[in-house]
This record gives structure tokens, C-alpha cells and sequence, in this order.
């Protein structure tokens, strides 16, 4: 719990981050998604934040090691920050497949 902590209170993207997890679970909530559309909003929002933190422990490290300008060590930020951006881009996919339905729903009258 130390580290989940520490990544919250250190890192503004992981606080974007379970903000709008936070956003989900409150849709997923107001629309009633049926179990399996859960699991993948769970597994969604579990991958983009075990993806921000493996990213904010790459970066530490790399800064602990590599404290001057280094390419490899801007290499390595790089992608850890890439995997962050694919995690949340998926993540946002997901999300459009299971909401656009119920926000389609809301606003078109049969």
C-alpha cells in the first residue's frame, strides 16, 4: 500500500488516472453493465494503473542510476512512459465499446 501511496501522492498522471477510474465506476454504476462488461472496466482500470506505476519505478530508478543526461537513460523513460500511453489508449477502447451503447440508448427515443 506504501507504493500505491507514494504513486498518488508524487505522480499528477496517476491522480488523472484513478480520477477517471473513478469516472468509470460511477458510468458503470449508473448504467448497471452486466458482470463481464465489469471485469473488463476492472481489468482496464488494473492495467493503466499497474502500468503507471511500473512506469514512476522506471523513472525513479533510472534517475537513482543515471543522474546525468543519458540517452539510454531517456530511452528507458520513454518507453516506460510509452507502455503507460498504450495501457490508458486500450483502456479508453474498452471503455468506448462498453458505454457508447448505453450513452446511445439515453439519447435515442424509439
Amino acid at each position: 500500500m506504501q507504493g500505491l501511496n507514494s504513486a498518488v501522492r508524487s505522480e499528477p498522471h496517476m491522480r488523472l488516472h484513478m480520477l477517471a477510474a473513478i469516472g468509470v465506476l460511477v458510468a458503470g454504476f449508473l448504467f448497471d453493465v452486466t458482470k463481464t462488461e465489469w471485469c473488463l472496466l476492472a481489468g482496464s482500470i488494473g492495467l493503466v494503473i499497474t502500468a503507471e506505476i511500473f512506469n514512476t519505478s522506471l523513472e525513479t530508478l533510472t534517475n537513482l542510476v543515471s543522474p546525468e543526461h543519458n540517452p539510454l537513460a531517456g530511452k528507458t523513460k520513454d518507453l516506460a512512459a510509452a507502455a503507460v500511453l498504450v495501457a490508458a489508449i486500450t483502456a479508453a477502447i474498452v471503455g468506448l465499446i462498453i458505454f457508447i451503447p448505453y450513452l446511445l440508448k439515453l439519447f435515442t427515443t424509439d
